[in-house]
């Protein structure tokens, strides 16, 4: 699975849509993650979790309604290395989007982010 952002970024999210499911679950506010370091991204989370107090109850009944188990799930940390990880990998020249010039999109996570 892919992502291209309006921003002009891009980027391997997860290798199927199992894995993609455990990151939205996991990590719904992935997409603030991107270019962002350790304290921002905990700022983030925070914030999410302020607007949504029932969230984790949210998760579990979503789980449960796509067949997974609430207790798998990975934890955001682990969800986020995960995407960092498939966004610096191999998989990534397998996932190239190029823009209307020909030029690669900026990547989700540039190679000194964390």
């Amino acid at each position: 699975m892919v992502y291209v952002s309006l921003d002009g970024e891009a980027g391997p999210l997860a290798l199927g849509l199992p894995e993609l499911l455990q990151l939205c679950l996991a990590a719904p506010w992935w997409r603030d993650a991107p270019g962002r370091a350790t304290e921002e991204l905990r700022a983030v989370a925070d914030g999410y979790w302020e607007d949504l107090p029932d969230l984790d109850e949210r998760r579990h009944r979503a789980a449960r309604a796509l067949g997974l188990d609430p207790a798998a799930l990975p934890s955001e940390a682990t969800a986020l290395a995960r995407l960092a990880e498939l966004s610096r990998g191999p998989v990534v020249t397998e996932c190239l989007v190029l823009g209307s010039e020909g030029d690669p999109l900026d990547p989700l996570f540039g190679t000194d982010r964390t």
